[in-house]
């Protein structure tokens, strides 16, 4: 042809072959993502047959990378961001510390300088962006107080990488590598590394506070009057510029990543009413893109390293999966946090991805990390990443395990449930002092319309809380604890109970929590909401009383104000309604 179509060449075949391979890989009921890797094994250099541009793929992952972390921010307000501060911090620190320590341990055994384990160990320490979302996305955990903790903790991790970027080429010399520019000037690396530790947290906090001073008033500002245009396809132009160019200004202007720069652009968009549509014109770009990260990481990957270094490939594999998820276990529960959290937590980190790649080849470019430790690198964030989806599986049968040996169960939540016992010993709760009373799982927006009615109209109920906030309201019994635990239901009195309320969004704890009431108390009463039809389908398959889907009651009151305005009586307008979309639904299902 007379122009180059490498570009066109790259997306087809990443694209017909990830959707090849993801049907089948879901026909043989593993994860989708798993045949997307395949797919980039295919078309990398490494194998015969057609291959792909690098290059192009990895940059248009990156795009993939952007819009995700966008959507991301568009659900994440900064009040999110802040609650969890206590402990995304002090546990992003102390995980990454710990997984570079085992890196620098293992690199030594291996015969490699300091420079090179130091790099080699914070490649592994810091997970993937897209794999965790996608894996919190699976399991309706975005918004749980699980899925904030892993995001704010991803959060400080991009930081700590943002920051390790610029002082690695100021060590270089003393790591054993070579910095650019080595010995164009006399300063000490102390004081060069002083300086650009300053100037780089300079640059991330003017960058935070432009975002959040500036950018909360122009962006949502400005979209409003795209929006007033009435064109549909400007204002999805206007939110991919928005995306993008926030997240290519912050890495050009103030050295950020370019994910932390789309993220603080959602969270810039998260206060206007426009944030929910913003985030649906978005959405099928990110799925296109997210699939286009998985067939690069799958192009990288050098299958025979398989076969020249498995005890190396194991290893790198267990320090991802075992060490610093471990780490990240054991801080969770250091910090108070029940054992569903901390396991979901570590199983969101088991698993590395794009800054471990910009480490790898910066250490390369720095003369410190040999190519060797870039394909093990490789090695590891592909075997992790398809192996996290079973570490996430592996949860609830570990939680059961655990529930099975009480003394060990009672060890490793001692602080949390000593936390959690002090928060109810002020309203005098026990399962002796309970009968025939209701069970509202969840102290949020839902849970706590439903508790000060019950409380006003004389109705005996507890609330069982796990995000370590309980509600300030006089009279509102709490048990500070963990609704998918067996122990914790039995405190609230789960066999004389006549109903459970469960009003926590994440649909998978909300299935457990059922099937564990139902085991204890067969005849108990159950209402729960759901955000989708199959989840509402799952409730109902495991017995629910009833399962309140938002959308689905929002339709109802909507047409039946619509049929009352138009002249039906009220007891009609309600029938019709609650039939008409029932038959609807019904009708969708079938």
């Amino acid at each position: 042809m007379p122009h180059d179509t490498s570009l066109i060449a790259t997306v087809a075949a990443a694209f017909v072959l990830a959707f090849a391979f993801g049907f089948i890989a879901i026909r043989l009921r593993l994860p989708p993502l798993v045949g997307y890797l395949v797919a980039g094994v295919l078309i990398g250099p490494f194998t015969p047959g057609f291959v792909g541009d690098i290059g192009l793929a990895g940059q248009l992952a990156e795009i993939g990378v952007i819009l995700l972390m966008f959507g991301v921010g568009l659900h994440f307000s900064m009040r999110d961001l802040m609650a969890v501060r206590g402990i995304a911090l002090p546990g992003a620190i102390g995980q990454i510390a710990t997984a570079t320590a085992i890196g620098v341990a293992i690199a030594h055994a291996w015969g490699w300088g300091l420079g090179a384990g130091l790099v080699f160990g914070l490649s592994l320490s810091v997970a993937s962006t897209v794999v965790l979302l996608r894996a919190l996305e699976q399991r309706n955990a975005l918004q749980s107080p699980d899925g904030r903790i892993a995001i704010g903790w991803l959060i400080v991790e991009d930081l700590a990488m943002v920051l390790a970027l610029v002082l690695l080429p100021v060590m270089a010399d003393s790591l054993g590598g070579t910095s650019p520019g080595a010995g164009d000037g006399d300063g000490a690396p102390a004081d060069g590394m002083l300086q650009a530790f300053g100037l780089t947290l300079a640059k991330v906090a003017l960058f935070i506070g432009l975002a959040l001073v500036v950018g909360t008033r122009v962006v949502p500002w400005l979209l409003t009057r795209v929006a007033r245009t009435g064109s549909r396809e400007l204002f999805t132009l206007a939110v991919l510029a928005t995306a993008l160019g926030i997240a290519y200004g912050s890495a050009a202007l103030f050295g950020v990543s370019f994910a932390l720069g789309a993220f603080f652009a959602g969270v810039i968009l998260s206060e206007s009413e426009l944030s929910h549509k913003a985030g649906a014109d978005s959405l099928p770009l990110q799925d296109a893109f997210a699939v286009l990260f998985f067939v690069s990481v799958g192009m990288l990957f050098d299958p025979s390293i398989l076969a020249r270094e498995p005890l190396a490939v194991l290893a790198v594999v267990a320090v991802i999966v075992i060490g610093k998820s471990l780490a990240a276990f054991l801080i969770v529960l250091a910090f108070g946090h029940p054992l569903r959290t901390a396991l979901t937590v570590s199983a969101s980190l088991a698993q590395i991805g794009e800054f471990s790649f910009i480490l790898a080849g910066l250490g390369i470019t720095l003369g410190l990390l040999p190519g060797e430790g870039r394909d093990l690198i490789l090695a590891g964030a592909l075997l992790s990443i398809t192996l996290n989806p079973l570490v996430f599986a592996g949860i609830a049968p570990l939680l059961g395990w655990l529930e099975r040996r009480p003394a060990l169960y009672a060890l490793l939540e001692s602080r949390f449930r000593r936390a959690g016992h002090a928060a109810a010993a002020a309203p005098a709760l026990g399962p002796e002092t309970l009968r025939d009373h209701a069970i509202i799982v969840g102290y949020g927006r839902v849970g706590s319309a439903i508790a000060p009615t019950l409380r006003q109209l004389g109705l005996p109920f507890v609330v069982i809380e796990r995000d370590r906030r309980p509600p300030a309201v006089q009279g509102v019994p709490i048990i500070d604890g963990d609704a998918s635990q067996a122990t914790t239901l039995e405190s609230a009195g789960i066999t004389t109970a006549r109903l459970l309320v469960i009003a926590i969004p994440d649909g998978f704890q909300a299935r457990r929590v059922l099937e564990l009431a139902r085991a204890a108390n067969p005849s108990i009463d159950v209402v729960a909401r759901a955000h989708s039809e199959p989840e509402l389908e799952r409730l109902q398959a495991l017995g629910v009383g009833l399962a309140v889907m938002g959308e689905r009651e929002l339709a109802m009151s909507m047409l039946e104000y619509a049929l009352r305005s138009l002249g039906v009586p009220r007891d009609r307008a309600r029938l019709a309604a609650e039939r008409d979309l029932t038959a609807r639904v019904d009708a969708e299902g079938t």
